[in-house]
């Protein structure tokens, strides 16, 4: 079983980041952050999170994309300003099926959300900085259990909203 805290769009907020790594700190066996952190690569408060670029990094010398693997699941991380995802989830679909994804983790649109397209797990964590939709500045905690990955959401002023959680069976 492993623990993935997903965070995206902070846009420039250290103290953010900060907070959530300290709160979550052994608790997670990775963390991703899907762009617009506005933050350079050597900043502390981005150091651990597997970071890509996003339409507002100017600064990050951070990857377009990323792929990581845990628990034999591929993960593509992107920001999705390159896949158009506010209007269409099918570019970026392509795109991870091309590389044979099993989970995506995208921001860019500020709006949490998650749905199986195929075979594959799209999450969007929402915003920590500037949410869209909704008040709540929101981040997600995917668990992965075998062949089930379950998404919390927590708010970041008032912690873990239980009525969000997700169960998803993804296939490896």
């Amino acid at each position: 079983m492993s623990k993935i805290l997903i965070v995206s769009d902070s846009h420039g907020s250290t103290e953010i980041l900060d907070v959530i790594k300290e709160k979550h700190e052994g608790e997670v066996d990775l963390m991703i952050h899907c762009g617009d952190s506005e933050l350079t690569v050597d900043n502390h408060s981005i150091s651990g999170y597997t970071t890509v670029k996003g339409n507002c990094d100017f600064y990050g010398d951070f990857p377009e994309e990323a792929m990581v693997e845990i628990d034999g699941y591929k993960i593509l991380v992107v920001h999705g300003h390159l896949y158009s995802v506010k209007s269409s989830m099918l570019s970026l679909s392509y795109r991870a099926e091309e590389l044979g994804a099993n989970i995506v983790c995208f921001g860019h649109s500020h709006l949490l959300g998650a749905e199986k397209i195929q075979d594959m797990l799209f999450i969007n964590p929402g915003s920590i900085r500037l949410p869209r939709g909704r008040r709540e500045r929101t981040y997600v905690i995917l668990e992965l259990k075998g062949e089930s990955a379950v998404r919390h959401v927590f708010d970041y002023d008032s912690g873990e909203i239980g009525s969000l959680t997700q169960e998803f069976m993804v296939s490896k």
